[in-house]
């Protein structure tokens, strides 16, 4: 008897420790910092992963959800699938709920399963912190149910300024909406709207630079586009506003060459090339470093003096300066552009010339030498002669509307206009000429073209 009592005692400890070391072992990867945790709750997360991964296979996320969020909440070590499923698995029930203090909780949910990801993930598979921060500002844009833009404009300026050409396009365009937002409600936000517009512009151009497919590079073009037309919608898209925001802090800054390349940049990007701060920054810039964006501020405001030979001097530097075949086609262009306005036609040509060699589908150079041939069409004593100038004037705005679309429909203007001026067939008939043939322009103009 004594030994049946003292064998059940014994069985009873036994499993009363067997228990108690049960319960130490069975330990979640929350608990312990491991990717399943260990004992029964190692086993209670492996065999969720698996039941919440077929459900996702077949896009049942309504029974995906349970098993899920128990791997996000006791095992969050496990898989970095757990978040990317995460997303689309709250994101289904975020769509497929109506009731707004249900979808506040699913939205709140989602916010947080980037947080998590971040904290256990924060660098894997080369996607950073900050890139799925990005990620998360996002869908703040597009999900928030009432949307603060103070609170998601630090997360997407953190992430592109921390990934820089490396965002992902649609990041680079959330950012520049969170900034034109916030500077509708926060006028002291409007030089930083500024600096954003080009920080965010200059990392859509490296990133198309970059772009090895040719679906990400236009993918970033058309950030870049809409980049640009979140800044021109904005309203500080106008050059007396741009004037009162720099003119005096140029003057403060004017040895800091930094804040002096982006004021040029944007001064120039919006065309306010005839504002003292345009001027007084390129200035400064080029006593600093000359540039070839400074040489061009320079080249402005020499010729709102009047000096329009100095203007080309600048000019020359600034095309001399830059890599860039476009920026050099356009400095050309200005030039040209200049030089018109002086009636030095010859040289106005040779520029607008160095334009097209720079940029054969810049429109603009074309144009230029049409109108600049329109105005001088009296070479010869013959009147029937003379007018054969416009079929010349016509091959070059015909060349513009074919290289450039961007200028098609003014081209198209001129034509009609200029066809007009073209002469009679019977006139030139009695000078033996015919349609077909090719007759060459004297004076300055020295071109070949075809009667028609």
């Amino acid at each position: 008897m004594k030994i049946k009592m003292k064998f059940k005692f014994f069985m009873a400890a036994t499993a009363f420790l067997a228990m108690g070391a049960a319960s130490t072992f069975a330990q979640t990867g929350a608990e312990t910092g491991t990717k399943f945790g260990s004992g029964q709750d190692s086993i209670n997360c492996l065999r969720n992963i698996s039941i919440y991964a077929e459900y996702v296979k077949t896009n049942n996320f309504q029974d995906a959800y349970l098993p899920w969020k128990s791997v996000f909440e006791e095992c969050p070590l496990a898989q970095l699938r757990t978040y990317t499923n995460g997303v689309r698995i709250v994101k289904w029930f975020l769509a497929n709920e109506n009731d707004p203090a249900k979808k506040k909780a699913y939205f709140d949910e989602l916010m947080n399963v980037y947080d998590q990801r971040m904290k256990y993930f924060p660098d894997y598979q080369n996607t950073p912190a900050a890139a799925v921060l990005g990620m998360k500002g996002m869908d703040y844009m597009q999900l928030a149910p009432e949307r603060n833009i103070n609170e998601v404009y630090p997360w997407l300026e953190e992430s592109v300024k921390t990934m820089k050409e490396d965002s992902e396009y649609y990041v680079l365009m959330y950012f520049m909406e969170a900034s034109a937002e916030k500077f509708k409600t926060d006028p002291d936000h409007k030089e930083k709207f500024v600096d954003d517009f080009m920080t965010t512009s200059a990392f859509a151009d490296g990133a198309i630079k970059k772009a090895e497919k040719e679906a990400d590079k236009a993918n970033y073009e058309t950030a870049k586009n809409n980049i640009e037309a979140f800044f021109i919608n904005s309203g500080v898209a106008d050059c007396d506003m741009l004037q009162n925001i720099y003119g005096q802090k140029v003057e403060e800054n004017q040895n800091d060459k930094d804040y002096l390349k982006n004021v040029v940049s944007v001064m120039r990007f919006l065309r306010c090339t005839e504002q003292e701060a345009y001027f007084n920054a390129a200035y400064y810039l080029y006593k600093i470093e000359p540039s070839a964006e400074a040489a061009a501020g320079c080249a402005y405001m020499s010729f709102k003096k009047g000096d329009i030979n100095t203007a080309i001097q600048f000019f020359d530097e600034a095309i001399n300066l830059e890599s860039d075949n476009e920026k050099k086609a356009e400095y050309a262009y200005q030039a040209a552009a200049i030089l018109s306005t002086d009636k030095k036609l010859s040289q106005a040509r040779n520029y607008a010339q160095k334009a097209i060699s720079f940029n054969p589908n810049y429109g603009a150079p074309y144009i230029l030498i049409a109108q600049l041939y329109a105005t001088s069409p009296k070479w010869s004593d013959e009147a029937a002669l003379n007018s054969c100038t416009f079929y010349l004037v016509i091959d070059k705005l015909q060349r513009a509307r074919s290289v450039d679309p961007s200028c098609a429909e003014e081209a198209q203007k001129l034509i009609n206009t200029y066809s007009a001026y073209t002469p009679a067939a019977d006139k030139l008939f009695m000078m033996g000429l015919k349609k077909g043939d090719s007759i060459t322009i004297g004076g300055w103009i020295g071109e070949t073209t075809t009667i028609r």
